[in-house]
């Protein structure tokens, strides 16, 4: 009886199998999205090393503190960076003091120490630099229920990174499709995956930031410049684990190269002997 029950269910099982082997599909339905989102553009950082390999490519500290001033006078109104602390801006190759007077432009949030209640105070370079709102409901109330993303790692959170930042970010202004339609309060943007988005172009026109190397300020610029300093903080480590990687498999190869030699020699003489000369086994 056992062996009556275990080949019908294998039977149902089979039959199962090929009923959805050969079974007609649901036809698909197409994604309306698709044929109107753009992939991020070919663009190109000093810290990819075009060219050459990408493992030797190291970040342009002057583009780096360019795009902090995109950040700061552009972004910041509406966006966090909540992993960073103001110290860490001495990577970006500010000084000491640039750093200090820096932090002090921020207003902190802290304790009064004699009354316990909520108070403000000027920034420090240990500080996190300190984001636009108090909380998630304040960031919603003031962008139409839309949150704003934390910055800190958004190179790491979007797929190609800050190529697709620097495409977002040049990507408003695009002719919408006649079939398509936008939203009230929302903007049309190809580069963005639903292609309706709540951020309105934070890069409007040229000359919006002066730089203060000279570098001439153009939408352009900007957005490559603050794509990299994105980028920096999302890998503020990037250069120093490249370098150890290049460390240790150069270690391997001299390792390699080493234990063949040794390989060499210790079996050399053995290889000259005789058959007849080698211990019996």
């Amino acid at each position: 009886m056992v062996k009556l029950i275990a080949g019908v269910v294998g039977i149902v099982f089979c039959l199962a199998l090929l009923w959805g082997a050969v079974a007609p599909r649901t036809a698909e339905t197409p994604d309306p999205v698709a044929k109107y989102h753009l992939a991020p553009r070919d663009v190109s950082w000093q810290n990819d090393n075009p060219g050459g390999l990408a493992v030797f490519g190291t970040f342009d500290r002057a583009q780096l503190q360019r795009g902090y001033q995109v950040y700061k006078e552009i972004c910041s109104g509406c966006h966090s960076l909540k992993r960073v602390a103001f110290r860490n801006l001495t990577d970006l190759g500010f000084s000491a003091a640039q750093v200090k007077a820096l932090a002090k432009q921020s207003d902190v949030a802290s304790i009064d120490d004699k009354t316990g209640e909520p108070n403000t105070r000027k920034g420090i370079p240990a500080d996190k630099i300190p984001g636009p709102y108090a909380n998630e409901a304040a960031a919603r109330a003031a962008n139409n229920n839309a949150l704003p993303p934390d910055l800190s790692l958004i190179t790491k959170a979007r797929e190609d990174g800050p190529r697709y930042v620097f495409s977002l970010l040049t990507g408003f202004g695009k002719p919408v499709p006649a079939d398509w339609k936008v939203p009230d309060g929302l903007y049309y943007n190809p580069y963005f995956r639903s292609l309706n988005i709540a951020m309105p172009p934070p890069l409007s026109a040229d000359g919006q930031v002066t730089y203060a190397d000279g570098t001439k300020s153009t939408v352009q610029q900007n957005a490559k410049d603050v794509a990299a300093f994105l980028t920096w903080t999302a890998e503020p480590t990037l250069e120093a684990r490249r370098r150890t990687g290049i460390g240790v498999v150069a270690f391997l190869v001299i390792l390699t190269i080493l234990g063949y030699l040794s390989y060499q020699r210790v079996w050399a003489d053995l290889k000259r002997r005789k058959p007849e000369m080698l211990p019996a086994e």
